[in-house]
């Protein structure tokens, strides 16, 4: 008897030894997870359900609010965007039935005042009557924001402003974009079937293109074969000078990588910038630098890696790693350095083949360069504010990485200043200020019509460091052939500089 009541009692005591591993499997470990999850609603309704902090513009328009709903409604508040479509890929969106999506998802533990140092000033506030979660101040700047969506107009493609001394982002637009007003309806109906029409709507408007699309960044991508030659030695601003030629023929293949339009054109370093030769840069990439080298400065500048802006669902820009095996012995035909993708090397050298960027990420790339080699982070937050006003925390994440020596940013920017002045960036330039240009035109290959249109530029007063830099991608549409980023893209980052530095039309 005794035995048979110690094997119950063994039996029980494993039972309850389960029971209590599970329990604190389920509210210890698994509990992000559980809150979470996409069938959990509670979460959810408690953040739908309360007054949230609202947002601001760096230059004080109010982008995002909580309003009270009407006296029928399930709810008490909502959230409203008083600027429509305007910042609907920035600020985002927040429905109980769709969930959130920009800030209002990636800083929602601020908006509803959950930080440490917003719940320390909840409690101290806690016998004021006007007592709420105070507000946050974006990055975002109104007049550029506005000037980005106006110049881009109903052309499909986006807009980059980031500050390349900080990483602030000033402007972040893509077109097409979406009212997130529909979204926030509290009628969990309402909001789901403005969600699946836009889900099947042309262009996917619910989609950020300028952080969340690849496309092909042409010859944008010919900043960094340039400062890959400058690390690596490979090429001075003034040395080597490449024989005028109509393009170059890479060592195991017949087909010529061309200049745009069959040109003739070559120089030194800083000519074939301006006047964006793609033989001559092919030639650097399949001769001279090599896949180690490419690779390496590549990744320097983020390719191959997420870039960390505090936005949800930021895609990496990619360049490839497999070029193949080095083929030895070299011969006349085949000289040292080649390797299977050879080839393809080559074409990468001008952001072709298999290279897929962001437009943010083509920000960043040229923000190194405005910045001394560094790469800031780009963010949105800048502030935390209480209700009074008063500054809780501000934003200031630092540096993301260093892509390339201050000597070589140095040099590129000489350079990219000539190709503002003299070659296709010209259409960037603004009286008055410092500006530093590289257009790029990306043909569509495969059966696709027109090309992209690309332009990253930077600006600045003279004698002083750059303070603003622009990307724009116009992207391919039927028709489109004869668009290329000097003549498409230019016209809109200078629009952007003459809003920001307030300098006249021209």
């Amino acid at each position: 008897m005794n035995t048979n009541l110690r094997h119950v009692a063994f039996v029980l005591l494993g039972c309850f030894t389960l029971l209590f591993a599970q329990l604190n499997r389920i509210q210890v470990y698994e509990a992000d997870n559980l809150r979470d999850h996409s069938a959990n609603t509670r979460t959810i309704l408690r953040q739908f359900d309360q007054v949230r902090a609202s947002i601001f513009t760096s230059d004080g328009v109010l982008i995002a609010a909580s309003i009270d709903t009407p006296p029928d409604s399930s709810f008490s508040y909502q959230r409203t965007y008083p600027e429509g479509d305007l910042y609907a890929h920035s600020v985002g969106y927040l429905g109980f039935a769709v969930g959130a999506d920009g800030m209002e998802r990636s800083h929602n533990d601020i908006l509803i005042g959950q930080t440490d140092r917003q719940q320390l000033v909840q409690l101290s506030n806690l016998l004021r009557s006007d007592a709420g979660p105070g507000t946050v101040v974006s990055t975002l700047d109104h007049q550029l924001q506005s000037a980005a969506k106006e110049a881009l107009g109903d052309r499909t493609g986006s807009v980059v402003a980031i500050d390349p001394r900080t990483g602030a982002i000033k402007a972040l637009w893509s077109w097409p974009s979406f009212d997130p007003n529909r979204l926030s309806d509290p009628s969990g109906t309402a909001s789901s079937a403005a969600y699946n029409e836009l889900l099947g709507a042309e262009g996917n408007p619910l989609r950020a293109r300028s952080f969340r699309d690849l496309s092909p960044p042409g010859s944008t991508f010919k900043l960094i074969t340039a400062a890959a030659a400058l690390e690596h030695g490979a090429a001075t601003l003034t040395n080597p000078v490449f024989e005028a030629t109509t393009g170059y023929t890479a060592p195991l293949t017949t087909h010529q990588i061309k200049n745009f339009a069959g040109r003739e054109c070559g120089g030194d370093l800083t000519n074939i910038l301006v006047l964006s030769c793609n033989g001559p840069f092919a030639q650097l990439a399949a001769e001279s630098l090599g896949p180690a080298a490419m690779i390496n400065q590549a990744e320097a500048a983020g390719f191959n890696s997420t870039p960390p802006i505090d936005l949800p669902s930021a895609v990496a820009s990619t360049y490839p790693t497999d070029f193949g095996q080095q083929l030895s012995p070299p011969t006349a035909e085949l000289p040292a350095g080649t390797f299977e993708k050879t080839p393809v090397l080559a074409q990468t050298a001008i952001g072709q083949n298999d290279v897929q960027a962001t437009p943010l990420q083509m920000a960043l790339v040229m923000a190194s360069v405005a910045n001394g080699g560094i790469i800031p982070t780009p963010h949105l937050l800048s502030e935390i504010r209480d209700s009074s006003g008063n500054v809780l925390d501000q934003n200031n994440p630092g540096p993301w990485r260093q892509a390339m020596r201050q000597e070589t940013a140095a040099d590129l920017s000489q350079a990219l200043i000539a190709a503002a002045t003299e070659g296709s960036g010209r259409t960037a330039a603004v009286d008055g200020l410092v500006v530093g240009a590289k257009t790029g035109t990306a043909q569509q290959g495969g059966g696709q019509a027109g090309a992209h249109a690309w332009i990253v530029a930077f600006a600045g007063p003279p004698n002083s460091p750059p303070e603003l830099v622009v990307a724009v991608l116009v992207e391919a549409t039927e028709g489109s052939e004869d668009q290329t980023g000097g003549r498409v893209a230019g016209p809109i980052a200078q629009r952007l500089f003459q809003i920001f530095f307030a300098q006249p039309d021209q």
